[in-house]
């Protein structure tokens, strides 16, 4: 009787993955469980890594997404012990877990964890981690299955890579792969981009490599398209028919904090505009996929992104500014330029925003209006479908002079869920009197578990080797082709407009609006 591991063999004698029978992708009791693997974090000290990376690999294996025989290794220059690395990690999951800490968990994914330590320019330290992947694969049984996560700025990236290669560590083996997560930014501007892909893409193959855009694994980003696609209701509305303006918030409420080198000279616009906010407005503008398979999602939004229109006068649809000190909340906070760390003539931009328009027949005429900053009014992130307003011939011009446009906004962080706001009569009276009601549907009080962390799905997808959520070097390339020229003109003018820190932005971010005859809306 032939042993249950052994693999079948066909008519002409050639051997076929064994699938275990029990397990149908269609159905969807079953969880997508990674395989034997293990992932090696560089930067594994960092505050992503801390806050992040390293809670979202515990909350996996504590939710039975991660094999037995895995493996996690962190490279870095403290001089640790594995013994010390391990506590590193324990106390950086309990501090920043979703799920509850259960020792259990922990005691079997502590096995597989080891460290190295070095720096990028040590080759010795690569040719030990080599050894210690290599270790991985006999005690832990991980197959030759490994991620390597970026966590560094993107100047490291070439170094890194290279070290990889000349270690042999870089390109996957017969039966096994190798695969690289790469952190944003993703260059600073569509040359140095490209730049960057063709060293990466020299190192290792084009399909082993996954750009980490952590907007994209958030469960409400994804539900964009089971609100359009999923329902009847929507669809026949989302056009320049019936939408009037998008509008695509992130705000933040916080200051620089301790990424004062990083954000000086990077700004809002190449840290929020170029990837997350772009990645929004392809999702609600793109068409209906032909199925949500990766090459099927990018082709649609490839065809958006390759169809925005900048304005013709940057100066009236596009605004920047840089906050002051101010209140935040009960807090008195500092300006930017007063932050630790920053230039006090630095031109760097906290706040930004900009038109676009995209010139296909869906939406010939609709503007996209995208904003983000730090220091603002509150933390939300959301994308506001705005609607055309209705002629209101039956009513007189007092009945609905409280009455705004109806609205889908679509809330994806903190409070995620969506909002339709739209008009109802005000009770009682003996007049017809309509104001804005809200009809909400929200996440926390519809499903009865919260939702995983981004990089919770994105490290699984990286492991299960399904890259829906990462985008694409043609993506990256085209955001860069729409923002470069809107910071070649910004590199023109001097320092940005101040706005108070607490409030929302700066006057010439309304007075941009002002102009087409629309306000911001008020998250």
């Amino acid at each position: 009787m032939a042993h249950m591991s052994e693999q079948p063999s066909n008519s002409a004698g050639a051997t076929e993955p064994w699938h275990n029978p029990l397990r149908d992708p269609r159905d969807l009791r079953l969880p997508r469980i990674a395989g034997p693997c293990s992932i090696v974090i560089f930067g594994v000290t960092g505050d992503l890594s801390r806050k992040k990376l390293l809670p979202a690999i515990y909350d996996l294996a504590n939710r039975g997404l991660l094999p037995p025989s895995f493996g996690l290794t962190g490279f870095g220059r403290r001089d640790w012990s594995e013994e010390e690395f391990r506590d590193f990690v324990k106390t950086n999951v309990k501090a920043h877990c979703r799920t509850q800490f259960d020792e259990m968990t922990w005691q079997q994914l502590a096995k597989g964890i080891r460290f190295v330590r070095g720096t990028f320019e040590d080759e010795d330290a690569f040719d030990r981690l080599s050894t210690t992947v290599a270790e991985l694969d006999r005690d832990r049984g991980t197959r030759g299955n490994h991620a390597f996560y970026m966590s560094v700025p993107p100047r490291d990236f070439p170094i890194v890579a290279r070290q990889l290669a000349r270690c042999g560590l870089a390109h996957s083996t017969e039966g096994a792969w190798r695969r690289v997560i790469i952190e944003k930014p993703f260059g600073h501007d569509l040359e140095s981009a490209k730049k960057l892909d063709k060293l990466v893409s020299e190192v290792f193959d084009p399909q082993s490599v996954f750009r980490i855009d952590h907007y994209l694994g958030k469960e409400t980003v994804q539900n964009i398209l089971a609100l359009r696609f999923a329902n009847s209701m929507y669809e026949p509305i989302w056009n320049n028919n019936y939408v009037d303006h998008v509008q695509i918030t992130m705000a933040e409420d916080i200051g620089v904090a301790g990424r004062a080198g990083y954000y000086d000279g990077i700004g809002a616009a190449r840290d929020v505009i170029q990837n997350h906010l772009l990645q929004l407005l392809a999702l609600t503008a793109m068409e209906e996929p032909i199925s949500f398979a990766a090459a099927d999602l990018t082709a649609e939004k490839t065809k958006v992104l390759s169809a925005v229109r900048l304005p013709k006068d940057l100066a009236a649809h596009t605004a920047r500014g840089q906050y002051a000190a101010g209140w935040q909340g009960s807090e008195e906070v500092c300006g930017y330029l007063e932050e630790k760390g920053i230039d006090p003539n630095s031109t760097t931009e906290t706040y930004a925003a900009i038109r676009l328009d995209i010139d296909t027949r869906r939406w010939a005429g609709v503007p996209f209006y995208l904003r983000t900053g730090k220091r603002l009014g509150r933390r939300v992130t959301e994308v506001a479908v705005v609607f055309k307003p209705a002629p209101h011939l039956p009513f007189e011009s007092t009945a609905t002079q409280e009455l705004g446009k109806n609205a889908i906004v679509i809330r994806i962080q903190p409070d995620e869920g969506v909002t339709i706001r739209f008009g109802s009569k005000v009770p009682g009276g003996s007049s017809m009197e309509v104001r804005d009601v809200s009809m909400d549907f929200s996440y926390g009080r519809s499903f009865t578990e919260s939702s995983p962390e981004a990089y919770e799905r994105l490290i699984l997808d990286v492991l299960l080797g399904d890259p829906p959520l990462f985008p694409t070097t043609e993506e990256v390339n085209l955001s860069w082709k729409i923002l470069d020229p809107i910071e070649d003109f910004w590199s023109t003018l001097g320092q940005p407009q101040p706005y108070r820190a607490g409030t929302w932005g700066p006057e010439e971010a309304d007075e941009m609006l002002a102009r087409d005859g629309r306000r911001w809306r008020m998250p």
